[in-house]
């Protein structure tokens, strides 16, 4: 039977029942809303509390109905308490994101939330967030509280340069790193009670390019009691940072040994190759460096040296890592892993015209660091930078590093998945390809209009 524009229209089929020892839980901040099919109790929803009896209360009380998979909302850290209980009880948690669960028509409550979720995870219409497990999730707790920590260490570094230029110290002017050996003198002896230009400079590092005089000169400032202070804070404060990211970076390179311990030999053998063991930092990298060379133990953990993918930093392979772990095998295609990240457009199309297509709104922490990987291309003779500079002129640099972005996550993807090359073909060949790629057009099109091209 077809309608009156052609379209054959199916026969409708019921729903089948999936699961049907489902659960749906609510997650609030006080309480949790709980709802189990209403066959197997006249009192199918209700609510417990958040402290860790109540969640094993919970949990006693699904097993006892025989619940095996339960679906929840994740709303902010909420719901980590309640779903560890549930999986060292030994029910399957799928974790759905609240933009995916359309709450049922009506009146909103936690209680219709709770039912409408188990509904809906009975008919196997949920899907699950990719989390890590075991070891690696740990991993990506501190590789996040590494960055959080980062991030506060930076703030306390622009007071110390804030407090300096109050002070019109243009130490910034005289050395590369601030924080680096000859800045770490220079403030540790102001702070002792040191104020002579000449005697500050003859801190200066060997290796400093600027002499001894002109850093002398940029050290005649205006000392008040005030910005002394400010600057004292400051830099206890920045050294109070470092400390405590070096003792999350110990946990970190600990993580990482005990993941490789489990690699097969074959990978192992990446620990002792001489090449990724040998680091060199330079004075960009110093700062954001970690305490430890982590390539040897992630190409241990890959099978594979992925910083030979361009712009793949340390940090950067290191946050993929913890997010998205080494099994690509989650992800049917790259396609689905670069919509996963949000470096995909989602087109909305209604009435046969498209919508919008901008990417996936999100603070994905390995969205980020692929993003970030892609900002430096833009610099470098690689294939992905002539990418990025062709589309830059032609969509705009915003863009042109989103789609960098997303051809690197394929091509680590890819690497992985498919064990493709991670040599860069170069900048020089990618030109030639989107030459000939440009002759070609001409040619289909002056065919189409019945001419005929000849060389100059």
């Amino acid at each position: 039977m077809s309608n009156s524009t052609g379209i054959k229209r199916q026969p409708r089929s019921k729903l089948a029942v999936v699961n049907p020892r489902a659960a749906g839980i609510d997650i609030g901040s006080r309480f949790h809303v709980v709802s189990i099919p209403c066959e197997l109790e006249d009192q199918s929803t209700r609510q417990f509390g958040t402290f860790t009896g109540d969640l094993l209360e919970l949990a006693t009380w699904l097993k006892g109905h025989g619940i095996t998979t339960v679906a929840m909302e994740s709303t902010g850290v909420y719901w980590i308490p309640a779903f560890e209980i549930l999986v060292k009880a030994g029910i399957a948690v799928d974790l759905v994101n609240a933009r995916h669960v359309k709450s049922v028509p009506g009146r909103k409550s936690d209680i219709n939330d709770a039912q409408w979720l188990q509904q809906l995870h009975s008919y196997g219409l949920l899907r699950g967030s990719i989390l890590p497990e075991g070891t690696l999730a740990h991993l990506r707790s501190y590789v996040r509280t590494r960055e959080n920590l980062a991030r506060g260490r930076a703030r306390y570094l622009q007071l110390i340069q804030k407090a300096l230029m109050q002070m019109n110290l243009q130490l910034h002017h005289v050395v590369t790193d601030v924080m680096g050996e000859t800045g770490r003198r220079i403030i540790t002896s102001i702070l002792a009670g040191e104020r002579a230009p000449l005697v500050l400079a003859e801190h200066r590092d060997a290796r400093c390019k600027q002499t001894q005089q002109t850093i002398a000169k940029a050290l005649e400032g205006n000392y008040e009691d005030d910005h002394l202070f400010e600057l004292e804070n400051a830099f206890s404060l920045y050294d109070f940072y470092s400390e405590r990211i070096s003792r999350c970076e110990d946990r970190i390179n600990g993580l990482l040994q005990a993941l490789v311990a489990s690699a097969s030999q074959e990978n192992r053998q990446f620990l002792n190759d001489k090449k990724l063991s040998s680091v060199k930092l330079d004075s960009r990298n110093r700062v954001r460096s970690l305490n430890f060379n982590p390539r040897p133990l992630c190409a241990a953990l890959c099978g594979r040296d992925m910083m030979q993918l361009p712009g793949m930093g340390h940090g950067t392979l290191l946050t993929v890592i913890s997010e998205c772990g080494t099994d690509m095998s989650r992800w049917p295609t790259a396609k689905h892993f670069t919509s996963w990240l949000g470096l995909a457009p989602r087109n909305k199309v209604s009435g046969g015209r498209l919508l919008s297509s901008g990417t996936a709104v999100g603070a994905n922490p390995a969205r980020t660091a692929f993003w970030m990987a892609a900002q430096v291309l833009a610099r470098t003779k690689t294939s992905l930078g002539g990418l990025q500079r062709r589309l830059a002129a032609r969509i705009g640099r915003p863009k042109a590093i989103i789609a960098t972005a997303r051809k690197l996550a394929e091509l680590y993807y890819r690497a992985l998945r498919d064990g493709i090359s991670l040599v860069d073909p170069g900048l020089s060949r990618y030109e030639a390809e989107q030459r000939q790629i440009q002759i070609n057009a001409i040619k289909r099109r002056a065919q189409r209009l019945g001419l005929t091209l000849t060389e100059a």
